[in-house]
């Protein structure tokens, strides 16, 4: 470990792991990474290639194949990687986003990775780290740290349907708000090949000596600016990092990396491939439709009830600032005879998956589409992929431009089409939607003031011709 360069007010730097000093001892696992520092690290576009270098192993293109990714589009990496499994009947192209990462990704370099919401991320940490993973009986070879418990779940679910024909991998998640005695049951009996894991709890079960990590050869971030702006998260991740061997892959990926947060994350590796979107105004999603509306605080329930009946949608979020507002808005809504359900992190594990809870009131219930609209708090504002939503409602403004950026695109998600509402009813609130605009070059209408089916014809028109850009 390379000792600390500055000594600053952030009492977690001098912590962190600095690889610097050690760039010509890289192993030679990894010894084809680039040497030109335009070939590591770029703001890139969109660029035309195909996956012809991809040599990926069969049972991961069946499992591409049986998940039906039928309809490429720009952003779908996951369509595009299924008709390139299909002998390249189709000419199949992709971004350059994709293109640099994943041949990377699979040799084992490691990589920071910066590109908009629904781009497929996930897919290529899942599928460049089932590549390279040989399991062994009772040792973990692959960490992947995030920092809610909904999206560790969501990713343990990619993991196990793209292993679907690799029966020898074994996959498990570990969060809070379960028994511990659970998990290091199924860890004594069981143990799994990767693990999936909030910090907190992965390093509790890591301190107890119930996990052992001294055989991981990959260790990933997902949300990581997430993770390690927060600095008790951060703490957490570094007694992780500290457990695991020094020579291993280290994956970091987010939607939003901002120019602070890239050197915290570089501290954690050794000489990586970075990859960012061109800039921050193609962080915006393509496909995405984005209005405001100025009203009083007392004026939203009106209006997101004409909102409601006036919009055609398949499934809705609709986001609020705390717990209690999430309960009282669900609440109000439910009484309405408005199909809604909600998520926020006053709720335990059963009353959001367990099988007991009532079907159609938990928020398993709209994951499977048996729910509309969902209201809930940041908790799901991150990486959580539900195909069907394609409008999100901003009932209170979120606190930053990262945070609308990150809640906005769960619509349009999957190459559809999505719209997005921003309620603004302060000063403040205000301000966050001039610093959207500013940062992301993007211009926000207010929403006309009668909603009808005209309108929403309009807004379709509208998001096809964004999509078409």
């Amino acid at each position: 470990m390379g000792e600390p360069k500055d000594n600053n007010n952030d009492p977690y730097e001098e912590e962190l792991i600095d690889y610097e000093e050690d760039e010509d001892k890289a192993p030679d696992s990894i010894g084809t990474k680039p040497t030109n520092e335009s070939a590591k690290k770029g703001y890139v576009g969109i660029h035309s290639s195909g996956f012809r270098d991809f040599l990926l192993k069969p049972e991961l293109l069946r499992a591409i194949v049986d998940s039906g990714f039928e309809h490429p589009s720009e952003g779908n990496f996951l369509s595009k990687l299924c008709l390139y499994t299909l002998e390249l009947l189709f000419n199949v192209s992709c971004s350059l986003l994709q293109h640099e990462c994943i041949p990377q990704a699979i040799l084992g370099m490691d990589v920071i990775c910066q590109a908009k919401s629904g781009m497929g991320k996930t897919a290529v940490f899942v599928l460049s780290t089932l590549q390279q993973i040989e399991p062994v009986a009772g040792q973990v070879a692959a960490l992947v740290l995030c920092h809610t418990r909904e999206l560790a779940y969501q990713i343990c679910h990619e993991f196990e349907r793209f292993s679907k024909y690799l029966p020898d991998i074994k996959v498990s998640v570990f969060y809070g708000g379960v028994s511990i005695k659970t998990h290091r049951d199924l860890l004594k009996n069981e143990c799994p090949h990767i693990v999936v894991g909030t910090p907190g709890r992965v390093l509790g079960l890591a301190r107890d000596k119930d996990l052992s990590l001294k055989n991981v050869r990959h260790f990933i971030l997902d949300e990581c600016d997430k993770m390690l702006e927060s600095l008790d998260m951060r703490k957490d991740v570094q007694d992780i990092f500290r457990m695991t061997p020094h020579d291993k892959q280290v994956m970091m990926f987010s939607a939003t990396l901002n120019k602070e947060i890239r050197p915290v994350c570089k501290k954690f590796m050794q000489d990586p491939m970075e990859i960012y979107v061109d800039d921050e105004a193609k962080l915006t999603l393509h496909g995405l439709v984005q209005h405001y509306i100025k009203l009083s605080e007392n004026e939203k329930n009106r209006k997101l009830n004409d909102l409601l009946d006036g919009l055609d949608f398949n499934q809705v979020v609709i986001f609020v600032k705390s717990v209690s507002r999430a309960a009282e808005l669900n609440k109000l809504l439910t009484e309405c005879n408005f199909p809604s359900t909600c998520i926020h992190s006053g709720m335990t594990q059963e009353e959001r998956y367990s099988d007991s809870a009532p079907r159609l009131t938990r928020y398993k219930g709209f994951k499977e589409g048996h729910k509309r609209m969902l209201v809930a708090t940041d908790l799901v504002g991150r990486g959580i992929d539900i195909e069907r939503v394609n409008i999100v409602l901003n009932y209170d403004m979120p606190d930053s431009a990262d945070t609308y950026l990150h809640r906005v695109g769960r619509a349009g998600r999957f190459g559809t089409k999505g719209l997005a509402v921003t309620f603004v009813s302060s000063n403040s609130d205000s301000e966050v939607l001039n610093q959207v605009q500013e940062r992301f070059e993007v211009d926000i209408k207010e929403l006309p003031e009668d909603v009808d089916s005209s309108l929403y014809s309009k807004m379709r028109k509208e998001l096809s011709c964004a999509w078409d850009k």
